[in-house]
């Protein structure tokens, strides 16, 4: 089958003589109602290890999915996960919009929100994001379109139910800041099989507190499959403890970045782009396969 140009193939060296699949595709390539954040999709895998769990990253605000932490999707594939770097509208953000008078007026603003970016789901009409919008409506989308396009990588393994609902338990999600928020809140209400946040949330409540949905019922994914970290010289980062603890994240599954702050990075996206916490990676997305 001819790849249309939205769908770009190509290879590249790992060291150790390893090479990955890599593939770029707007997501208005795979549902035509998309015109709103239409940037790349990224996604690799190692064609030549037995099929793992696919792990989703969501980057942070104003982030590009394609041009994501690379030495943290080198190590994601290299642990045996496929790798999706889902491109979504992340902008603007929850903590933009649900503060000051806006969260006076719907003390549910961030439970809402998230509702509407991640599911399409609600009448939260602040932010305009349509139905076709939604990260689990992309992502089913992604999955459809590469099962026909690149049906030697098996993608309808992550569907069922006539390939509109994801299989959630192969499904891990990572994310770094509002991207990390957004993970939490999937991890609360589905079952996936490992949710990790750097550096995410930032959801407020009215009083200045964490909002409510945080210690809202019994998390869907159990609690030993979740990770946060935060860097100790970030601004905010006992709010983000707090969060994660609200969470029920366990205090051992909690890592608390102290390096010293690598190059151009700030020391809230250290912990995503920093080479350095490598072993820490590691140990948060252990073995996908």
């Amino acid at each position: 089958m001819r790849l249309s140009t939205a769908f770009i193939i190509l290879m590249f060296g790992m060291g150790c003589g390893k090479s990955y699949k890599r593939i770029e595709i707007k997501p208005s390539e795979t549902d035509k109602r998309i015109i709103k954040g239409d940037g790349p999709h990224l996604v690799m895998y190692d064609m030549n290890i037995k099929q793992g769990k696919l792990m989703v990253y969501l980057d942070g605000t104003g982030g590009i999915a394609a041009e994501g932490p690379e030495d943290y999707f080198n190590t994601v594939v290299g642990q045996g996960y496929r790798l999706i770097s889902l491109s979504y509208l992340n902008e603007p953000s929850v903590a933009e919009i649900c503060n000051g008078a806006t969260l006076a007026a719907d003390s549910t603003c961030a439970e809402e929100f998230h509702r509407k970016r991640i599911f399409g789901e609600g009448n939260f009409n602040i932010i305009t994001d349509g139905p076709q919008d939604g990260i689990v409506t992309r992502l089913v989308h992604l999955l459809r379109y590469l099962e026909v396009h690149d049906s030697a990588g098996n993608w309808g393994y992550y569907l069922k139910d006539k390939d509109t609902v994801l299989r959630w338990k192969e499904i891990a999600f990572s994310g770094q800041s509002q991207g990390g928020g957004m993970a939490e809140y999937i991890g609360k209400h589905k079952s996936v099989y490992k949710i990790i946040s750097f550096s995410g949330g930032w959801d407020w409540a009215v009083d200045g507190g964490i909002a409510s949905w945080y210690t809202r019922g019994v998390n869907a994914t159990g609690v030993d499959s979740w990770y946060g970290t935060y860097n100790t010289k970030e601004l905010g980062w006992e709010v983000l403890q707090k969060e994660y603890r609200a969470l029920g994240i366990p205090e051992g599954h909690i890592y608390g970045f102290n390096k010293e702050v690598n190059g151009d990075n700030t020391a809230h996206t250290d912990g995503i782009l920093n080479s350095a916490y490598k072993e820490k990676w590691v140990e948060m997305l252990g073995r996908g396969n």
